[in-house]
This record gives C-alpha cells, structure tokens and sequence, in this order.
C-alpha cells in the first residue's frame, strides 16, 4: 500500500473556495480504481494548513491518480489557494493485524 501525506497551507482569504473546490478532487479521487482512502484533515496546531491523507493499492494507482483529469486539474488551481508549495511525502505502509 502506497500512503501520501501532501501538506497545504492555504490563504486564508480563499480558504472557502479552496474547501469547494478540493471535494470535487476528494469526491473522483475516492471513485478511482486502487483508492483505498482519500480525506482531507485540517491541521489542529497550524493556522491555514490542511493534510491530504492518501491510502492507495499500489504505485499503479498512484500514477493513473496524478494523470487524472481531476488531479491534473485541482494541481493547476491550487496556486491560487496556496501559500506555500505543497509539501508531499510518501510512504510504503501494511496493514498491522491485532
């Protein structure tokens, strides 16, 4: 399982727009063939910042997710939300049974 963490510190002043525009991103992301979680947390300790949380199937499917339509349209939006480049890490993870 691929997990994506992608920081965003968004202007206050569009802060609205952007939390409209992100649910369509979050909305086609969570339809997509490997998506196996995909939300959208704001950060309790940091002014104006949010965390995708990414859980996808395998780097397959985090490939055809960065050339969607959806993607690729939210990523050329996104300079006008953010206030800082978006910061992303990635992360090869399994499931820890009980």
């Amino acid at each position: 399982m691929i997990i994506i963490h992608a920081e965003m510190k968004v202007n206050r002043e569009v802060e609205a727009e952007f939390l409209d525009s992100v649910q369509e991103l979050i909305e086609l992301s969570r339809a997509e063939a490997g998506n196996v979680s995909y939300k959208l947390l704001q950060d309790t300790d940091k002014d104006d910042t949010y965390l995708m949380v990414e859980q996808w199937k395998d780097q397959e499917a985090v490939g055809a997710h960065n050339t969607s339509s959806h993607f690729q349209a939210f990523v050329a939006k996104a300079p006008k939300y953010l206030t800082a480049p978006l910061h992303a890490q990635a992360f090869i993870g399994q499931p820890i049974g009980k």
